[in-house]
């Protein structure tokens, strides 16, 4: 039986696309899809330098996620539901290694990459509190953890919020 910092590990190497909601600057909710890469616990995503999503994140680096692994029926239902901090990506040996993080899960991207063109603002997700979903443990089944490091690669401990 995997443990639950085992059971984030595979859901996130699993999967392609999360649905991420940031906050306006009037506190409404604001949900897109987008492609991520993990590191650990850690995410990555990228988005237009001055596209809602930049925007509401230099206002409230606060966001919420969900990443769900599709299945064939219910008994198969996988997914996660976090809560965490994004923040910006500006370390030139930090942008390479994200670089190299999505080249590795989506070779494609570097059809889109283009010599001297500037990429995507590039954030990371340092997830605080994450919900697993597991079906197969039973219908609706969900064990909340608490992220106890701040890079997200260590420790994941219950947590009763």
């Amino acid at each position: 039986m995997p443990t639950p910092h085992e059971e984030i590990l595979a859901i996130l190497r699993e999967g392609k696309d999360m649905t991420l909601a940031t906050l306006r600057p009037d506190g409404a909710p604001h949900a897109t899809t987008v492609s991520y890469a993990s590191d650990g616990i850690g995410i990555y995503f990228g988005c237009g330098e001055g596209s809602q999503k930049a925007r509401n994140l230099a206002h409230d680096e606060r966001v919420s996620l969900t990443i769900d692994l599709p299945y064939a029926d219910w008994s198969q239902i996988r997914g996660l539901s976090i809560f965490g901090r994004a923040q910006r990506v500006t370390d030139p040996d930090a942008l390479m290694r994200v670089a190299e993080t999505f080249l590795a899960k989506f070779p494609e991207v570097a059809q889109y990459i283009r010599a001297g063109e500037a990429g995507p603002a590039m954030f990371r997700v340092t997830p605080e509190l994450v919900s697993i979903l597991n079906y197969a443990k039973g219908f609706g089944h969900t064990e909340l953890v608490r992220v106890t490091d701040a890079w997200g690669r260590g420790r994941v401990e219950p947590a009763c919020d």
